[in-house]
């Protein structure tokens, strides 16, 4: 049975298909991402969009769509779909009788008696998007023809673009298609077909293409799309045609033969683990010899600091246990981030995160000796730029604590901005970051005395590891209130519950007591935790915001201010694994399965970056999170784990 399946009824509905997005990627950083029902609603929305060196490896739209026509004795019937203000013209759509994507994205026309098929498949390793073409079934004697229309835009996925003089209109002829270039310094975008085609060369701007959901935002939503021209190919039953769309010219002759391949060696989602897998292979990244982690598609970026110490562990050593992919990705990481790392950054937290990292690697692959000789100069580097005088955002003071402030700006993981000032500023001393810091200094101390000589960072590390150690619990603990501060600034303890106190829970080496843990997961499972992650903000709270819609302010005040965040549930699982064992399997299960329920929305197969923190906890945000997918991962592997043992 089809798990990721829509059917006609769900497909003609746009309210319904078009909140349903398809993602395809690959380790190039190429990918394609449009709705179900084919109609781009984004302005990151494309059959084709890739990073360009030149530009900063930022990622470019070249190919925004490819609307089929079919011509069937003489009549002619349109299946692409766009939206122009409010109206969508064509209605291709309500032809669509089946939607698979269990491989990759299959879609079924029908037209009268002519069953029409087309397969979208992502080359593995080239900017390459190949379609597959089918006419499943048509009436003896039927005449039908296939008309191919590409609809180009060429600009940054951030951007929109209009009609204008600079844009060449013209193309060149390849091997079995044509090439296109509308500006300088941008890659050739080539179409070309493994069967005989007639390319007609009629250039014309299509105005006012409208994004439904940018709309619906509040964001610049419309954009014009130059239409060069198209292709008509004679079709016949059985007998199905590939298109590439390509950065690449490559060779019509071995599409079939290369389509095959692909899509024999795809990975087909049978269930929710091999969902999860088939995630982590499209958010990893090799370009230039460098490896990467997109932080989330369509838009997030790929290489960012927090989000790949964040999400590392899970999309290798959970996902397939591949120590190999995470060296590669973690070293590239430390050689590109040497400024945060060492000398200033807006998150503060992700540095010292890094030693958790490692903790989750030791305990994977039991390599604690090969993994402190490797990267030993790194931690003891970044615990050393923490030191007095060494950052200006954040420094540690008198009582070994880390005191972190820039004005006007957000310096942890709760970094939205509303109005130019951050929501959640949280200066002075956060709960979190001296729990990080508290774990590294203990893990490089006990690391340095097993494997290493260097006395002077014993000496310098020890009395301050003391410090924090006595200085934590009196800072953030409140006895009345049973849970620690978010954060302290010049006397000042925020009450707020958060999820950010989890994290002294969590840590290998924690800052506070058995009996302080306990209180501070009863307030977090009390106040935080639902089925779809931990809640940002407690709903007692008069600033919570249980709905992630409306304005972008609307959204702004929302986004870590009550909206639930998945990732946060995998630190929340291993504590309650680590204090109840395998008696928690049951209760861990039972938030996993909402994940599962969850499949066919937002991003379809994907898992989203956020969560409404009210029920029914709808998606948002990114369709597919590299640091969701990677909590999930690692729940899936300790359920495996706990599973066994209490078998």
């Amino acid at each position: 049975m089809a798990l990721l399946k829509f059917n006609k009824k769900e497909l003609v509905n746009l309210s319904y298909s078009t909140r349903r997005e398809i993602i395809l990627a690959n380790r190039t950083g190429a990918y394609c991402n449009t709705s179900i029902s084919l109609c781009n609603t984004r302005k990151y929305h494309g059959l084709l969009a890739v990073p360009i060196d030149c530009f900063g490896e930022n990622k470019y739209i070249l190919l925004s769509s490819l609307d089929e026509s079919l011509v069937i004795g003489g009549r002619q019937f349109n299946l692409g779909i766009h939206c122009y203000g409010d109206v969508y013209e064509p209605r291709g759509h309500k032809y669509i009788i089946d939607f698979n994507a269990d491989v990759t994205p299959e879609i079924t026309y029908k037209v009268g008696d002519v069953v029409f098929r087309k397969r979208l498949l992502m080359a593995p390793d080239a900017e390459e998007l190949l379609i597959e073409y089918e006419l499943v079934s048509a009436p003896e004697g039927s005449n039908v023809s296939l008309i191919l229309k590409p609809f180009l835009s060429f600009r940054k996925i951030h951007e929109l673009t209009h009609e204008n003089s600079e844009a060449r209109t013209g193309y060149r002829d390849v091997n079995g298609g044509v090439a296109y270039n509308l500006y300088n310094g941008f890659p050739d975008l080539f179409l070309q077909i493994n069967r005989k085609a007639d390319y007609r060369h009629l250039p014309d701007w299509y105005r006012g293409i409208t994004y439904s959901d940018e709309y619906r935002r509040g964001f610049d939503c419309r954009e014009d799309l130059l239409v060069p021209g198209n292709f008509v190919i004679k079709l016949s039953v059985g007998k199905g045609l590939i298109v590439s769309a390509s950065t690449k010219e490559i060779d019509p002759k071995s599409l079939t033969k290369k389509f095959k391949s692909y899509y024999e060696h795809r990975s087909t989602v049978t269930d929710y683990e091999s969902m999860l897998k088939m995630n982590a292979e499209n958010l990893k990244y090799v370009r230039g010899g460098r490896h990467k982690i997109t932080a989330g598609f369509s838009w997030l970026y790929a290489g960012l600091l927090r989000e790949t110490i964040a999400a590392l562990p899970g999309l290798t050593l959970y996902a397939n246990g591949s120590t190999k992919d995470f060296e590669l990705i973690l070293d590239d990481l430390i050689a590109a981030e040497q400024e945060r790392l060492y000398h200033r950054t807006t998150q503060v937290e992700a540095p010292l995160q890094l030693t958790d990292t490692l903790q989750q690697y030791i305990r994977f692959a039991h390599n604690e000796k090969h993994v402190w000789n490797k990267y030993k100069d790194v931690l003891k580097g970044i615990l050393r730029s923490y030191l007095p005088g060494r950052r200006n955002e954040i420094q540690m003071v008198s009582n070994g604590l880390l005191w972190a402030r820039l004005p006007h700006r957000a310096l942890t993981w709760m970094n939205a901005y509303c109005n130019g000032e951050p929501v959640t500023e949280r200066p002075g001393f956060q709960v979190e970051v001296n729990a990080f810091w508290y774990n590294a200094i203990c893990f490089a101390l006990e690391m340095e005395k097993k494997y290493g000589n260097d006395s002077e960072f014993i000496a310098q590390f020890e009395p301050i590891r003391e410090k924090v150690l006595a200085n934590y619990t009196p800072t953030f603990w409140n006895e009345r209130w049973g849970y620690l501060a978010d954060y302290v600034y010049d006397g000042y303890a925020d009450p707020a519950v958060r999820p950010n106190q989890l994290y002294a829970a969590y840590v290998e080496y924690s800052p506070i007591s058995e009996e302080i843990i306990a209180k501070v997961m009863k307030s977090v499972r009390d106040e935080l935790v639902t089925a779809r992650g931990l809640r940002t903000l407690s709903p007692r709270n008069p600033a919570y915001k249980g709905v992630y819609e409306g304005s972008q302010i609307d959204r702004d005040l929302a986004y870590q201010q009550g909206s639930c965040w998945t990732f946060l549930l995998a630190p929340y699982v291993v504590v309650i694994f680590k204090m109840f064992g395998s008696a928690m399997y049951k209760k861990v299960e039972h938030l996993s399965e909402g994940f599962q329920e969850d499949y066919a929305k937002h991003g379809v197969g994907c898992f989203s970056e956020l969560y409404d923190g009210d029920p029914p906890h709808e998606p948002h945000g990114a369709i597919s999170s590299a640091m969701s997918t990677a909590a999930l991962l690692r729940i899936n592997y300790l359920m495996k784990q706990y599973k066994e043992e209490k078998l």
